[in-house]
């Protein structure tokens, strides 16, 4: 068995709670980052499902996040523990994960993504709705709002771009200091 990378574009952009050997920022192409997962397990509790990011294809996208190399060692561990947490309606994928070098370089990777039909499904809606969905709703995890700031500062402080998600947090009102 060898190391493995494993690319975050959620939570695991900002609180990766797993041993690795290395973390870098990454993109892969191909998929957009959409907040149409419903969350009753971290962000929301059932009857109110907070609102978390999955991927949806789209072939002129660019997905910024997180890669972490996993030790060869660590890996089923690590995917155990993965696995329990994106159990609400996420499953395991195979990726190229692109890093930004001098030159393009890419490795092989996994991916954590919510499809539609997922018992968590809550698929597409207006900005204004998800944001007041988002605004409403804490879980486990704590506030779902909370999520959309961290995600929208880590993207912004690794100096990638998401509209999606930007205009989610400003329509959240977060404050310069929170973009």
């Amino acid at each position: 068995m060898k190391n493995t990378w494993i690319f975050g574009y959620g939570s695991l952009v900002w609180r990766p709670d797993f041993p690795f050997i290395e973390a870098r920022k990454a993109r892969i192409f191909g998929w957009k980052r959409r907040f149409w997962q419903g969350s009753t397990d971290h962000r929301g509790i059932p009857g109110a499902p907070g609102r978390v990011v999955t991927l949806v294809k789209d072939s002129d996208a660019v997905c910024w996040g997180t890669a972490y190399l996993v030790d060869a060692k660590d890996r089923d561990d690590v995917l155990i523990k993965l696995n329990y947490r994106e159990k609400d309606g996420y499953s395991i994928h195979n990726v190229s994960v692109s890093f930004p070098c001098s030159e393009e370089c890419s490795e092989p990777g996994l991916i954590y993504i919510a499809n539609p039909g997922n018992p968590q499904w809550l698929g597409e809606a207006p900005l204004a709705e998800i944001a007041a969905q988002v605004r409403a709703c804490a879980g486990p995890s704590g506030e779902n709002r909370e999520y959309v700031v961290n995600l929208a500062s880590s993207l912004r402080r690794m100096g990638a771009s998401d509209p999606h998600v930007f205009e989610i947090a400003r329509l959240l009102g977060c404050t310069p200091a929170e973009r």
